[in-house]
């Protein structure tokens, strides 16, 4: 598997130098379902990555219009010396994405047009703009992205996710755990019985082991893998 955009966002801005400060979104693809889901990790990482370099003299307005937006308040405009908008003419874009390489999980950001701030108010912006059900989780992994304070790496994308591995099975995993453990499981039925799911498990358990063929480099993952989809059909 090549290089595939797995969340993005293009975040409009005035150049540095403008006089006058605006902050607008520009397409999206933010998955949010269920929350805070791939584009929840992507906002969380801009604003991870964005908000120790933000002037310490903003900072707090910063922090004052997250919890606004989180608190499902209005933002009086304008904000932290910039206005949020929805007109674009006239503003550079940013596209900031979480991609796949291979099936690891990484951050490609667009960070050198842009102001640290104006970079951190669209991720919060965008969150905002976002359907109501998803505001809460997203807001949440952008909250705890505030206190990270190292690099946003895999590590952040692990830590978002509590505590999974930053790669495309995981967050999938993370994501719809029950769908991601039938097409573990290679079942079909959305609710299958617990005895089916057991009998499958047997086999696929049993296939992955060396003494029947499977790779012995890779049995460990298998078996793990396999494990976690028998339990969370289980319990589910």
């Amino acid at each position: 598997m090549g290089y595939v955009i797995v969340a993005e966002i293009e975040i409009c801005h005035s150049r540095p130098i403008a006089p006058t400060r605006r902050v607008a979104l520009g397409s999206r693809n933010l998955p949010i379902d269920p929350a805070p889901g791939a584009g929840g990790v992507l906002l969380a990482g801009i604003v991870a990555h964005t908000a120790p370099r933000v002037e310490p003299e903003l900072r707090e307005d910063l922090v004052s219009v997250l919890e606004t937006l989180a608190a499902g308040q209005q933002v009086v405009q304008p904000r932290v010396r910039h206005r949020f908008q929805v007109d674009r003419v006239g503003l550079t874009t940013s596209p900031q994405r979480l991609v796949t390489e291979g099936d690891t999980l990484a951050f490609d950001f667009e960070d050198e047009l842009g102001r640290p701030v104006q970079l951190a108010l669209g991720a919060i912006y965008a969150a905002a703009s976002l359907p109501l059900a998803a505001r809460g989780p997203v807001f949440e992994a952008i909250l705890a992205s505030l206190v990270w304070g190292r690099p946003v790496d895999a590590g952040f994308i692990s830590f978002v996710m509590g505590g999974r591995t930053a790669d495309l099975a995981d967050l999938r995993a993370w994501n719809d755990p029950v769908a991601w453990a039938l097409e573990t499981l290679g079942l079909d039925d959305d609710a299958p019985s617990k005895r089916v799911v057991q009998r499958k498990f047997r086999s696929l358990l049993r296939d992955a082991h060396p003494d029947h063929g499977g790779q012995s480099t890779d049995a460990a993952g298998r078996i793990a893998e396999l494990t976690e989809a028998r339990r969370i059909l289980l319990a589910s």
